[in-house]
């Protein structure tokens, strides 16, 4: 039998160009294990927020009834929002930057996620170098912050000890007085009656500079190689936080009046379901704790292979984040309610949030302990691992990004580039190791991500079900998952999350309160300084419209029109992955048959050409 012979308009133009020996970027590399981005999404997802913001929001909020409106945000906004941003990733195998050839015209999301994710980094990473300090601080026999009587404290300081005893006949007025553990964190480690407030930020702290140097350096080390490279680090650090959480858990429920904290935490008051703060807290808790608006879940997403069941993934990671923080919420309270009992003070005038409690108030309850230096350290140890990974996620978004841009030059040099990153942010972070630091760090806290975010969302969910198209949208994830997402899906990405999200931005701008920490409040040209902050990210979005408009031809409408639909390579990164209408977008294609070229480059049909052939017959029959 002769071979038969394939006609020239059948052949792959890209098999004919293979000797032409054309320059290509380098590989941008995928996850090398199975587990790989599951692991790194759990990770990125279950940060510090689960531990110190959830369990005091939600006993602010009505206690267990809070579990209410989080669980329907969580399906409202969280769940959707989070399978949308995977589903871009993973689909087209780009960044936060490079995903918007999907429309041009709004580029300028990418560019404000960026900014957003740079100045987080700079902050969460004085964090880490803060949870570092305390980690060492733990080796030793005696807690530093467990008595009274060293330089840094001062008359106000009262041991906890002195209490415990019973001895005192008269009664003791706690609210003038300041724990230890108050004293070591603020008048040691920050030192911060050094500066009078954040126009002064006083000297560095040479032990906070070397552990933010420390703390950079490991997170570099574990990016050096990518995902290649931290995607075998969070085997440890998503799983580690975890055995840890369950010890705490175990030694704090076995804590005498440990139930008076847990019954602070979990006692559910419906009647805060009548008010709309408590819905807006849910949904704001979601949505920080799952990372959306970040770019991190876009880009490990963008290392999957094209069929990786990311369907799946959403719903083991959102869920798992949930149960996680409510976890975390029962080993904090019970030590707390443990705290109470032994100070002889209600619970919620030892309840804090934020650094507060990982600082001062955990700190303080672990002196309490039998073994506390043991327990101390397992907290600080378990607060680190919380926290790499997620930094890990924002330098990866931010590398990636800016790659997936350059990849001609970038992505042979990714491990230099990465070192240029971390360098320019340690120096910008150099100003938070400074006396007067942490001023600037509640700053960047209260204004670098809270408003950017909530538009790079919002214009994220509109321009994809309304300019791209719901149907078209639908069709990809047909093609790459097999099935079209359900009308669940469909209504929170058309009408729900945007709404949802709308309404939280109207509630953070009418209910805007200025920074302060503790009793000092900022100067005027501080909040206009941290405005501009969460505006600059926002101002990108028409910055970026009026680039992409300027390079196109015709009249302002046509440019318009032009510059908002797809870029002629948009679709999966690999040739194999192009089936149905997105063969015909490759260079140089001229076949009238596209997925026939497919075929017969590839092989036979698979499942996943089939949909591609289903997905053909719909276009034909619409345009017919």
């Amino acid at each position: 039998l002769t071979q038969p012979v394939t006609p020239e308009l059948l052949v792959s133009p890209s098999s004919q160009d293979l000797d032409l020996g054309s320059e290509c970027p380098e590989d941008r590399g995928n996850w090398t294990g199975r587990l790989d981005f599951l692991l790194s999404c759990i990770g990125y997802c279950v940060g510090l927020g689960n531990v110190w913001r959830f369990p005091y929001r939600a006993y602010t909020n009505g206690g267990g009834a809070f579990l209410v409106p989080y669980f329907i945000m969580l399906a409202i906004c969280g769940i959707p929002i989070f399978f949308m941003e995977l589903s871009l990733g993973q689909f087209s195998s780009l960044g936060p930057l490079a995903v918007w050839k999907i429309s041009p015209l709004f580029k300028g999301v990418g560019i404000g996620t960026i900014l957003i994710v740079s100045l987080v980094a700079i902050y969460y990473n004085m964090i880490i170098a803060y949870v570092l300090f305390y980690l060492f601080a733990s080796l030793t026999s005696d807690l530093p912050w467990q008595h009274c009587g060293n330089w840094w404290n001062t008359d106000l300081c009262l041991d906890h000890h002195v209490i415990s005893a019973g001895n005192t006949t008269f009664p003791l007025n706690i609210t003038n007085t300041v724990s230890p553990s108050e004293e070591y964190w603020s008048r040691y480690v920050l030192h911060i009656q050094g500066s009078s407030g954040i126009g002064d930020p006083g000297r560095i702290r040479w032990n906070l500079c070397l552990c933010l140097l420390l703390s950079w350096t490991i997170v570099y080390l574990c990016i050096l190689k990518g995902v290649k490279s931290s995607g075998k680090v969070v085997y440890f650090t998503a799983t580690f936080p975890y055995l840890i959480l369950v010890m705490l858990l175990i030694r704090g429920v076995t804590l005498e009046g440990a139930w008076k904290g847990i019954r602070f935490y979990l006692t559910p008051q419906f009647d805060h379901l009548l008010s709309s703060k408590v819905w807006i807290e849910a949904a704001l808790q979601i949505f920080y704790s799952l990372g959306v608006g970040f770019g991190g879940l876009l880009t490990f997403a963008s290392y999957n292979t094209f069929h990786q069941n990311i369907y799946r993934d959403t719903f083991i990671v959102t869920l798992g984040n949930a149960i996680t923080s409510i976890l975390a919420g029962f080993a904090i309270f019970s030590v707390l309610g443990y705290m109470s009992q032994e100070l002889g003070v209600p619970v919620n005038q030892v309840a804090k949030a934020g650094p507060g409690l990982a600082f001062v108030v955990y700190p303080q309850a672990m002196t309490m302990l039998p073994l506390s230096p043991l327990w101390s350290f397992l907290f600080f140890f378990m607060l680190l691992t919380l926290g790499l990974d997620s930094q890990f996620a924002f330098m990866e978004t931010i590398v990636t990004a800016v790659t997936d841009e350059f990849p001609y030059y970038l992505r042979p040099k990714k491990a230099s580039f990465s070192a240029v990153i971390c360098i320019a942010l340690f120096l910008m972070g150099l100003i938070l190791t400074t006396e007067g630091g942490m001023y600037w760090l509640v700053l960047l806290d209260d204004y670098s991500a809270g408003f950017g975010v909530m538009v790079v969302v919002i214009t994220t969910c509109l321009v994809v079900t309304r300019v791209y198209g719901m149907k078209r949208f639908c069709r990809d994830i047909h093609m790459m998952l097999g099935f079209k997402p359900g009308p669940y899906f469909r209504a929170c990405w058309m009408v729900l999350s945007p709404a949802t999200m709308m309404a939280l931005l109207v509630y953070n701008i009418v209910k805007y309160q200025p920074s302060e920490y503790g009793s000092y409040r900022f100067p005027v040209w501080a909040e206009v300084l941290g405005i501009l902050m969460g505006v600059l990210s926002c101002v990108m979005i028409p910055v970026g419209m009026v680039v992409a408009v300027l390079r196109e031809e015709g009249t302002l409408w046509e440019r318009v029109q032009q510059a908002s639909r797809p870029a002629m390579d948009w679709g999966p990164s690999l040739e194999e992955n192009r089936t149905g209408m997105y063969v015909a977008s490759l260079a140089g294609s001229q076949s009238p048959k596209p997925l026939m070229v497919h075929m017969r480059k590839y092989g036979g049909i698979t499942s996943y050409e089939n949909t591609a052939i289903e997905v053909d017959r719909e276009i034909e029959e619409e345009e017919e």
